[in-house]
């Protein structure tokens, strides 16, 4: 071998090396990823089997990096799937251990989702507030406990803040109404409890609060209106107290409104009937009174639940005038009176009337 060759040979060999080298991930990354693993213990699918070699880039389960940097960007772990290792297990996974602070030396992350495990517990790492480029928390579905860090709020690209099924305490942090970004919330089935923040309203670009099933006390903050992209809100199941605001009425894009099974009372507004919701549940309140005359052309519910309150009095002849009622619920409360003819009510059922003072005609018996 010539001089010249040699050098040609060992200048590419160089290269090469030092091409993989700036193709890997940084050994910071991997040595990230590896304490994150070692703090999970999932026995029975082999998810973890993949997590070898130098290059946490290249076909580790879950990882995904940036094309450029080549730091890690997202990790993305369900244990429900259509992935072909579910598939050949037959079965969705199982995971125990908890969430390693060591996750938060990736500091290039964005997105986030150990979801649907079921297994895994412990807090939420308070450090998970330093991830700057942090876009999707995915929590859903698992055993996870304490309280949402103080300072959430610092997470201004944060988009999707999932934490549902899992057994989270404490309060609402106040810092959570500056996630400006914020589209999804989602903080169902836990034990959350306190008072919503009086500026819930500054979340304008939410579309999604889902928060049900928690010890949420106090009442619906009137600065909830003011999220003009708000088109689901469910607070159900909690400890809600007071009147509903008439601003969520007037709300544009709000087409679902649960808040069944809390302790609501007064008036319920005009607003409500006559608006873009189209699936109301307010049933297992205090609400009592007449129920507002009010209904007309801009009436369209596909559900319309008022069952389970103390109202009295007829039912208003205006709900025939509804564009439409797909199912409706006035049971148990102290209705009375005939039920009107016509559509909505000659496609309904028995049980959509029962338990009423005195209601009568079809589909109950005839009226004396």
């Amino acid at each position: 071998m010539t001089i010249f060759s040699y050098i040609t040979l060992l200048a590419t060999l160089t290269i090469l090396i030092f091409t993989s080298t700036v193709r890997s991930c940084p050994a910071s990354d991997r040595a990230a990823l590896l304490a994150f693993k070692a703090a999970l213990h999932e026995p029975d699918l082999g998810i973890f089997n993949s997590w070898t070699g130098t290059d946490c880039c290249h076909n580790w389960y879950g990882v995904s990096c940036d094309m450029e940097t080549r730091r890690v960007a997202d990790i993305n772990l369900r244990g429900e799937s259509e992935d072909p290792i579910f598939q050949k297990a037959g079965r969705s996974g199982y995971m125990t251990g908890s969430i390693s602070p060591s996750i938060c030396k990736l500091e290039r992350l964005s997105s986030l989702t150990i979801a649907d495990w079921k297994g895994i517990s412990g807090p939420i790492p308070a450090c998970i507030t330093s991830l700057p480029f942090l876009r999707i928390l995915d929590l859903i579905g698992n055993r996870i406990s304490g309280e949402i860090p103080a300072d959430i709020g610092r997470l201004d690209r944060l988009t999707v803040l999932n934490i549902a099924d899992n057994l989270v305490t404490g309060r609402i942090p106040r810092s959570l109404t500056n996630l400006s970004s914020l589209m999804h919330l989602d903080l169902r089935n836990n034990r959350i409890w306190g008072s919503l923040p009086i500026d819930f309203g500054r979340l304008r670009m939410l579309s999604r609060a889902l928060l049900s099933r928690n010890y949420i006390g106090g009442t619906i903050p009137d600065s909830i209106s003011k999220i003009y992209r708000l088109a689901d809100l469910d607070l159900s199941l909690n400890k809600l107290s007071g009147e509903i605001p008439a601003s969520l009425g007037k709300m544009a894009v709000l087409a679902t409104l649960n808040l069944d099974s809390n302790k609501l009372s007064g008036k319920i507004p005009d607003s409500l009937f006559n608006s873009a919701i189209g699936n109301l549940n307010l049933s297992k309140n205090t609400f009592q009174g007449y129920l507002p005359d009010v209904f007309g052309p801009k009436s369209y519910f596909t559900v319309l639940d008022l069952s389970y309150n103390n109202f009295w009095g007829p039912i208003p002849k205006s709900l025939s005038q509804s564009s439409f009622i797909g199912h409706l619920d006035l049971s148990h409360n102290r209705l009375c009176g005939r039920i009107p003819a016509g559509p909505p009510f000659d496609h309904l059922e028995a049980t959509s009337f029962a338990y009423n003072a005195c209601l009568c005609g079809k589909p109950l018996g005839a009226c004396k």
